[in-house]
């Protein structure tokens, strides 16, 4: 069995032969294990680990495609720009991070009208990287992996144009701008998606970011969600089931009170569950695991401690739960940073295989 098979097989809760297993790396995670001479230059991490899965970023969603990023500071450690969604951001240069979220142009209705949504209305073809596309789809299906395509969804396509605070109270004190950004994005998505696919071919499944919690909480209330934001992703998912592509959705932080709202939008898949956000992959994976796959939930913090019994101790705590039902896709609840040992990792993706396999 394959990695296309096993994931198609797992998306429709049939048995498989092992759980599928992927991983996603910060960029100088890579970096650093090359220098160590672990991996080769220009190897595939999918190739090097055998993950069952494989995607390309292949969207360009920045408003104004023509705008020059504009340096604004830069120190030693950081470098302050203006980007083409005029957001100022400052981002750590020695290391790959978050970046820190210090102004945005747009704050309100006028802003985005006048700034932004000119520029989205129509498709430019400048922004799909079709050879990109064209050379992981190629490298996916000749290894026989699960080949996504996969980019940001509406929220966080908006709050990394106007920023989450003035996001959150367009949301409270102006939802039809927030409704008028939804849907110009997520019609967006779909022409790009229309035209990637019908020049270069389907993927096998949609792997959409959609970062909708921080610790403890949602970002906004189910009823907000459901009024406002999740009309976009029904539109985007239903686009992709009438073409047979199932839909994987990550969702850092806690997002357990959104997910009976983000089922009925038509998911398939819920990505990373982060534990230290509160969410609880085995509670989850019992309570909704007949409705869609699970993939994700093992903490990241057991890995990036290079503690051998402690990636024990969490595996052996959560595997046998996972064995219940033919629903989960091995994945830690974040990426994994330079600070963990590559023997450390290779430990953690060999003793999950070895738990996750089924006679």
């Amino acid at each position: 069995m394959n990695g296309k098979e096993r994931i198609n097989r797992v998306l429709r809760h049939e048995p498989v032969d092992r759980m599928p297993i992927y991983e996603h790396f910060w960029d100088d995670t890579k970096d650093m294990w090359v220098k160590q001479g672990h991996i080769q230059p220009h190897e595939r991490l999918e190739d090097h680990f055998g993950f069952d899965m494989q995607m390309d970023w292949t969207f360009d969603m920045m408003a104004k495609l023509d705008f020059e990023p504009e340096v604004l500071e830069e120190t030693e450690d950081t470098i302050l720009t203006k980007d083409g969604n005029g957001a100022i951001l400052r981002r750590h240069k020695l290391h790959t991070s978050t970046p820190e979220h210090v102004d945005y142009t747009v704050k309100c209705r006028e802003d985005w009208e006048r700034e932004i949504k000119p520029y989205l209305l129509e498709v430019d073809e400048r922004r799909i990287r079709f050879e990109s596309y064209r050379t992981v789809k190629a490298s996916a299906d000749k290894a026989g992996r699960f080949f996504c395509w996969c980019g940001l969804h509406v929220f966080e396509l908006m709050h990394a144009m106007c920023g989450h605070e003035n996001l959150l109270i367009g949301m409270a004190l102006d939802p039809d701008w927030v409704k008028d950004m939804v849907k110009v994005y997520s019609e967006l998505l779909i022409k790009l998606q229309t035209r990637l696919f019908e020049r270069e071919g389907y993927p096998d499944g949609i792997f959409y970011y959609e970062d909708m919690g921080y610790k403890h909480s949602p970002f906004f209330s189910f009823s907000m969600y459901k009024d406002i934001i999740q009309q976009g992703h029904i539109d985007t998912i239903n686009y992709a089931h009438e073409h047979g592509l199932p839909v994987i959705m990550h969702s850092c932080g806690f997002v357990e009170p959104l997910l009976p709202g983000m089922i009925e939008s038509g998911i398939d898949c819920l990505q990373a569950l982060e534990v230290k956000a509160g969410m609880d992959l085995v509670k989850l994976y019992r309570q909704y695991g007949d409705q869609i796959a699970f993939m994700g939930g093992i903490d990241v913090r057991c890995i990036t401690s290079n503690d051998r019994q402690k990636i024990d101790a969490e595996l052996e705590e959560k595997m046998p739960a996972l064995r219940e039902k033919n629903g989960y896709m091995i994945h830690s609840d974040h990426s994994i940073p330079s600070s963990v040992e590559y023997d450390v990792f290779k430990y953690f993706i060999d003793t999950s295989l070895k738990l996750g396999t089924f006679k």
